[in-house]
């Protein structure tokens, strides 16, 4: 009798569930983790992103505990998907505390979304890509879900632009992802890019060039 084949784990698919594992792990206790950057810096920096978002239909890619539900524009109608089912419960809350926003809220891979093509006018995502194991393909499904001239808006942390710096996060990034699922050392902006969409402004939002903002759009056209 013939061996049976081996059978290799699929990285990706163990990296996800890294992921999800941390953040539900994390959900009930983020926003308390989080409380103080959130409102010495995060908050200011949210609601300026939602401030350009025009809609009307926005996917807000990692949704998390809903940080983002009070600067949602009326006028807009976000769908929020999020890998982890106890960040969703989280943002579910920020939801009922919160009446006003429309939203819809999906537990959804963001490197494989179930949304059709060009379903979206904008996509979103704050802090994000940074947890997402392989971003450029998450970058690549939010382009494809994407109306041809749509806007990406993004809030991200990323390597320093500074190399001695650069180089540190390097070598914490690996410990830091076994232990919160985040990666500190990703090149985002780049990453944005090689994803297919066009990028229109980075803006550096601290020294170091450690926190940006990133605003692209697709670059194909309407048939």
């Amino acid at each position: 009798m013939a061996n049976s084949p081996s059978v290799h784990p699929d990285p990706a698919l163990s990296q996800t569930d890294h992921t999800r594992r941390a953040y539900d792990r994390h959900a009930r206790l983020y926003d308390a983790m989080e409380w103080p950057v959130e409102q010495l810096v995060y908050r200011r920096w949210r609601r300026s992103l939602w401030q350009d978002v025009e809609g009307p239909d926005v996917l807000e890619v990692g949704v998390g505990t809903g940080k983002n539900v009070p600067y949602y524009p009326a006028e807009v109608c976000v769908t929020g998907v999020d890998l982890s089912e106890g960040m969703l419960a989280q943002a579910r809350r920020s939801l009922q505390r919160h009446p006003a926003a429309a939203a819809v809220l999906h537990l959804m891979d963001a490197e494989h979304l179930t949304f059709p093509d060009d379903a979206f006018d904008e996509a979103v995502a704050t802090f994000v890509f940074c947890s997402v194991p392989d971003p450029v393909a998450g970058l690549r499904e939010a382009l494809r879900v994407t109306k041809p001239g749509g806007r990406l808006r993004l809030l991200e942390h990323q390597r320093a632009d500074v190399e001695s710096l650069g180089r540190v996060m390097d070598r914490l990034d690996g410990p830091l992802h076994r232990l919160t699922g985040v990666h500190v050392a990703r090149r985002t902006v780049e990453n944005v890019r090689d994803a297919g969409w066009r990028l229109d402004h980075v803006e550096r939002l601290a020294p170091f060039g450690v926190f940006r903002r990133i605003d692209a759009h697709n670059p194909l056209t309407a048939n």
